[in-house]
């Protein structure tokens, strides 16, 4: 596994534990189809959370929310589409996230969550 991959697990594994402790339920991670893949499902009460999951080892990338716009955030709402058409009787409320994960030099991590990013 290269180090983008390990990073990139890393922080989909922190995010997970993030939402967990938030109260929220992962139904899946990594969910993929033929046109991409979302990184974690979420249930928070009556809410459905598609979640994009960003790690970074420094500022250089810029923040996680900066990095999901346009097509990006188009891709990610047709997957969640792609999702419900699979997994039927949704909640009622829908909400795409992003968090961020940044893995500091000195080892400390810190989670930035946006609720409703796009």
């Amino acid at each position: 596994m290269r180090v983008s991959q390990r990073l990139g697990r890393f922080g989909e594994d922190v995010a997970a534990r993030h939402l967990s402790a938030d109260g929220a339920e992962i139904l899946a991670r990594n969910w993929r189809c033929r046109d991409g893949e979302i990184d974690i499902v979420a249930r928070h009460g009556d809410t459905l959370v598609f979640c994009e999951v960003k790690t970074r080892s420094g500022a250089d990338y810029g923040s996680g929310p900066d990095a999901v716009v346009g097509r990006k955030a188009a891709r990610i709402r047709r997957l969640a589409v792609r999702w419900l058409a699979e997994h039927p009787h949704p909640p009622a409320i829908i909400r795409f996230d992003v968090l961020s994960v940044y893995r500091e030099r000195q080892g400390s991590v810190r989670v930035e969550h946006r609720r409703g990013a796009f």
